[in-house]
């Protein structure tokens, strides 16, 4: 049995002093390839990095939307560059983020002065002006990265929070054009099914393991074979019993035992379908020629 470990961030600080006890004990426990994700250029070009030094890592390259300030709008041509790599294998992570408000941009707590002043239209206004703008910049951003996707004939790990609604319209326009995955899936399982009905797929991370984890183990039995992926999104998510603790690859073992539970088989039959499903996605075929 081996699985293949979809969303990683080995380029991470976190990884920086281990990483080959990281790749060795994920195969150690199966976990036979590993897909590490940039989130912004320079977070890329470590993730191309570690897919030359290591065999079994592949590499995904794009801008994560609450990096967009700070990377600006003028990426595209090194993304491009970057994803010309013979091991890039997706662009992302990609997509739009409304959780992660800037600082500046969250609604502050209100004298009855400014209350006074904002219903006049003055400094809520201009924060919301900001806001829409912030929000503008990321829905760029997602857009060019489907572009580059559609243009080089790679799919898209996306990334969602607070921006379902704003998410799907922005992909609806790209229908047929590219594939995606809602990495971390933690939607209803109407909202999964949402997404297969545009032609993507979703991906379950350690959450799927978390007591109060109900919605997401239910869209985790619902959803088809083909339609869903292994991640651990490391080193975020750890999995009980590691909750708390640095999650890495070899994690994602115990995510596909939960997906198996409560999908009512047998935890070869996950690894053969998300394989299959992930060997498709990404292409690794091609590297095996």
């Amino acid at each position: 049995m081996n699985l293949i470990e979809t969303h990683a961030h080995l380029d991470y600080p976190d990884f920086s002093e281990d990483i080959d006890a990281v790749v060795a004990r994920a195969e150690e426990a199966g976990v036979t390839r590993i897909v590490t994700i940039g989130t912004g250029l320079e977070s890329s070009r470590r993730a191309v990095a570690l897919s030359e030094r290591f065999p079994n890592i592949f590499a995904v390259v794009g801008i994560h939307p609450t990096n967009v300030r700070e990377e600006g709008l003028d990426f595209l041509p090194d993304l491009r560059q970057l994803a010309h790599h013979p091991k890039v294998v997706a662009i992302g992570e990609t997509g739009i983020d409304y959780h992660h408000l800037p600082e500046e941009l969250k609604p502050k707590e209100c004298s009855a002065v400014d209350l006074a002043l904002q219903a006049q239209g003055m400094d809520e206004q201009e924060r919301l002006i900001a806001e829409g703008a912030w929000k503008g910049a990321q829905a760029d951003a997602f857009r060019m990265q489907l572009d580059l996707a559609s243009e080089m004939g790679l799919n898209v790990v996306i990334h969602q929070r607070s921006s379902w609604s704003d998410t799907i319209e922005v992909l609806q326009e790209y229908t047929g054009k590219v594939q995606g995955v809602f990495h971390c899936f933690g939607g209803t399982p109407e909202q999964a099914y949402e997404v297969l009905g545009l032609g993507h797929l979703v991906s379950f991370t350690g959450i799927i393991t978390f007591k109060n984890a109900d919605q997401v183990r239910s869209a985790a039995a619902a959803v088809p074979d083909d339609g869903y992926m292994v991640e651990t999104d490391c080193p975020y998510l750890a999995p009980v019993p590691h909750r708390g603790k640095r999650a890495e690859p070899a994690h994602a073992r115990l995510v596909a035992e939960e997906i198996a539970k409560v999908r009512g088989v047998t935890l070869e039959e996950v690894a053969k379908s998300t394989n299959r499903t992930a060997e498709k996605f990404f292409r690794f075929r091609r590297f095996e020629q």
